[in-house]
């Protein structure tokens, strides 16, 4: 493992994997998809080789990849049989299938520490280059860009929803970078927010490149001027001040969980009964930009085909019936059902649904026993809290919440870092073999380390 762990290939993969998800939709406007999927392969393969060098000195077990993440991908596979559109459901199940095994490699290959190092590097190129670009457009340019990979009709009034840019840099915003969607960027500068956060504290990065990045993920966040992410900001606030009210009651957090189911169930009601004004105070229209009229479309549809649903396809393909004429956006098909778990309804029907709600339900179970519980060397020995060990709960906070609105959780980076937590939060809580058979499954103990 240390001839692995030694090489370049090995020290760059997780960071590339990363980068190349998280910026998906500008990869694909600089190279266009042929090249997208030429390093999607790519991406596969590497991992892929080195999971098999690393297999000669660390030994991998089915039994660290949650049975309902099988399940959902099996299930999801099986669906081409009942699908309506059996060649996207191929692609889609390919593209998913490819998604997973690269968030279960970088699990098994890498330790919390390296992947939260690597996620930081991508967000920092990610940031930096989206406000470079802003400003080369707004400056330079001084007038918006289109997508590369988009063909426009009428190259006299293009949608909004076809730039790369809309030049507003000094105008305040919204900024969309190199993503090329403003929600999108916001998403991922308040993880990049937490991220840098979390680095200060344990200590991986010096005050002054800390303060820096922080205050960089802060601009861009409030450049994006998206409402679901503020929306996102104060539910990642509110879960870490829980987090650490439970590591300081480890003796007994009855309290906490009360307190905290009370605060959900209390924000559900008002979300319900007074979203009207919330959407005015946020600057949006009360059908939230007409996510009303595609979620009323959609769940109609999925009354159609109630138990297993139309077939398996993540990332709609608006060439493909039902989807081309479900519902437009600005003359645009929609991609997308705007909430991950409709979309989930549509596409896997209610055994679907119940199979990814069990599979999200127990990430979330996970990530919060990792973020609260202090960590121990082997079974007995406890080390001190560190800040890191609460990331995958915050960062699933902020992706839960982008999922009732988006659905970018099922596709790429949402889906890898789901499947990312899931796979290694699993390995983590192993339990320990005996000392005579643990030698070469030591990477996986109970230490907070992996």
């Amino acid at each position: 493992m240390r001839k692995i762990s030694n090489s370049i290939w090995f020290q760059i993969y997780p960071a590339l994997c990363f980068l190349h998800l998280i910026g998906s939709i500008g990869v694909r406007s600089l190279i266009g998809w042929g090249g997208f999927l030429v390093v999607s392969g790519a991406l596969v393969i590497g991992g892929v080789i080195l999971f098999n060098k690393a297999r000669q000195t660390k030994q991998f077990s089915w039994h660290f990849v949650p049975h309902s993440l099988l399940l959902f991908l099996a299930f999801a596979t099986v669906s081409i049989i009942w699908s309506a559109y059996r060649v996207e459901s191929l692609l889609g199940i390919t593209a998913q299938l490819a998604t997973s095994t690269v968030a279960v490699l970088l699990a098994f290959l890498f330790s919390w520490q390296q992947l939260v190092r690597a996620l930081a590097t991508s967000l920092r190129y990610i940031l930096m280059l989206s406000l470079l670009f802003e400003l080369y457009v707004a400056a330079i340019l001084r007038k918006p860009l289109l997508q590369g990979f988009v063909t426009v009709n009428d190259a006299t009034n293009p949608s909004e929803l076809l730039y790369w840019s809309r030049a507003l840099l000094f105008s305040g915003g919204p900024i969309q970078g190199v993503i090329a969607n403003s929600a999108l960027l916001g998403l991922f500068a308040l993880i990049a927010l937490v991220v840098f956060a979390a680095q200060l504290l344990d200590g991986e990065t010096s005050r002054c490149s800390g303060w820096f990045w922080i205050s960089t993920a802060a601009l861009v966040l409030l450049l994006t001027r998206s409402a679901t992410v503020w929306i996102a900001l104060l539910v990642v606030a509110a879960t870490a001040l829980f987090a650490l009210w439970a590591r300081r009651s480890a003796a007994n957090r009855t309290p906490v969980y009360i307190s905290g189911f009370a605060l959900l169930a209390a924000t559900t009601v008002a979300a319900l009964t007074l979203y009207e004004p919330v959407s005015k105070f946020l600057g949006k229209s009360p059908d939230f930009t007409g996510r009303f009229e595609i979620w009323h479309k959609v769940a109609m549809l999925a009354q159609e085909h109630p138990v297993l649903g139309l077939g398996w396809v993540s990332h709609w393909a608006p060439w493909a019936e039902p989807f081309a004429s479900l519902d437009t956006k600005v003359g645009l098909p929609v991609m997308h059902a705007h909430n991950a778990w409709l979309d989930v309804r549509l596409q896997l029907g209610w055994v679907g649904l119940v199979i990814f709600t069990v599979f999200v339900l127990g990430t979330v179970q996970r990530v919060w026993c990792l973020a609260v519980d202090q960590p121990r060397q082997g079974v007995t020995e406890r080390l001190p809290y560190r800040a890191y060990t609460m990331l995958p709960l915050l960062i699933m906070a902020a992706l839960l919440i982008q999922s009732l609105t988006e659905s970018r959780l099922l596709i790429e980076s949402g889906w890898l870092l789901l499947v990312l937590f899931a796979t290694k939060t699993t390995s983590h809580y192993r339990i320990p073999l005996p000392a005579q058979k643990s030698k070469k499954l030591m990477p996986y103990a109970t230490s907070v380390s992996h």
